[in-house]
Order: structure tokens, then sequence, then C-alpha cells
């Protein structure tokens, strides 16, 4: 029951953000888009309550109260990134505004990305691991609460394990290539200006005067 919850919680997630996004950008109704996207927290809400209740029930803790731990921390430490990511493409896509920051590639700034989000697996782990005590003190001496204990040291694990992938952007990060300014290739940017042209070499009248000032200079002269 518990893991046929998840999977439920898990498309009524999706189901939750597509409509409360084609509400908000596509039927004109943000107040209505806001609303069904707030509702998706009780999703997680609703599995923990049935979590609890199969306990108090008396099942024997077991890996799925575990994964069900899990995937709430989950949601609550990277559910409002994968909102906000989605959120800003439908934006651009239906509502008109620019397209959303693409993430950083290289350097510090992408070391900085990428120890973001590890925060975001740091606040699941800690989510789930609550959620995991909890359910032990619930339970309390008379059942058998190994396994939960051991789900505690999963979901650490895997944070370990981000948090290493993480730092290696830190330690060796990854340079940009030879005259690659700010997103630009080399050829695109104009020396000391300090802004980039992303105008295609094939359209040579749409680049702006500020690019090419001195050969439309030089042009007149002659």
């Amino acid at each position: 029951m518990i893991v046929t919850l998840i999977v439920i919680c898990e498309i009524g997630f999706w189901v939750l953000l597509a409509a409360g996004l084609a509400a908000r950008y596509l039927l004109k109704m943000p107040r209505t888009g806001i609303a069904l996207l707030l509702c998706e927290p009780l999703l997680e809400i609703l599995l923990l309550v049935v979590t609890a209740i199969d306990l108090k029930n008396g099942a024997d803790p077991s890996w799925k109260h575990g994964l069900a731990a899990l995937y709430i921390g989950y949601t609550v430490g990277h559910g409002h990134r994968t909102v906000k990511w989605l959120d800003g493409h439908a934006a651009h896509r239906f509502g008109g505004a620019p397209p959303p920051p693409k993430p950083p590639r290289y350097g510090a700034a992408r070391a900085r990305h990428e120890g973001a989000i590890w925060l975001g697996s740091v606040v699941a782990g800690a989510v789930a691991s609550g959620l995991l005590l909890l359910a032990m003190w619930y339970v309390g001496d008379d059942g058998n609460t190994d396994g939960l204990r051991d789900w505690i040291f999963v979901a650490w694990r895997a944070v370990g394990i981000h948090g290493l992938i993480a730092l290696s952007y830190a330690l060796f990060p990854k340079k940009a290539p030879h005259g690659f300014s700010h997103g630009a290739p080399h050829g695109l940017s104009h020396a000391g200006s300090g802004r980039d042209s992303a105008v295609p070499a094939r359209d040579p009248e749409h680049v702006p005067d500020l690019l090419v000032g001195g050969t439309r200079k030089d042009e007149e002269q002659v």
C-alpha cells in the first residue's frame, strides 16, 4: 500500500504541476494556478499520515516506510527547484517572459551552483532522518526498528556521495574554452565593452553599431 501511494504521489505531483502551469499561463488564471501548485505539499502530508497510520495499526517497520521517508525528504529538498525551473520555461514559452538563465558551466560559478544543489540534498537527508527517528520513537522498543535505522544511513550515504561530486567541481574546476566570455564564443565579444552579442555571423547588418563601429567608420572614410 505504501509503495502504491508513493507512485500515486509522484504522479499527482506532475499532474498538479502541469495543471497549475496550464491554468497560470494558458488559461490566464494565475490565482488558480498558484492554488494548484500550493496543493502539492498536501501529497507529502497524505503520504506521511498514511505511513504513520500503517505503523500504528501494527505493521512491521520495513523498507517501504524508509522509502516513504526518503521520498518526502527528496521532495522537500529538491521539489521547489523543479517547480521553479519548469515555471520559468512555461513563463518563457507561454507568457512572453525572457528565457530562464542557464546554469553556469565553468569555474567557481559552476562550483557554487553544484554546492547549492547539494544543500538541497542535505535538507532532504535531514528531513528523511527526522521522519525516520519519529517513526522509531512512535514504534517504541516493542517493534523492530533496525530497518528504519538502516534507511538513515542510506540517506546520508547518498548525501555524502552527492557532496563528493559537488566538491569535485571546486577542487577541479572546469575551465572555459579559450576566448570564451560570458557564454559567447571568441569573436562575438567586443573588447573592453563588457557586452556580448549572440547575433549570427550570417546577419552582419543586424550587428549593433557598437560591435562594428570601427568597420563602418572606415567604410565612411573611404
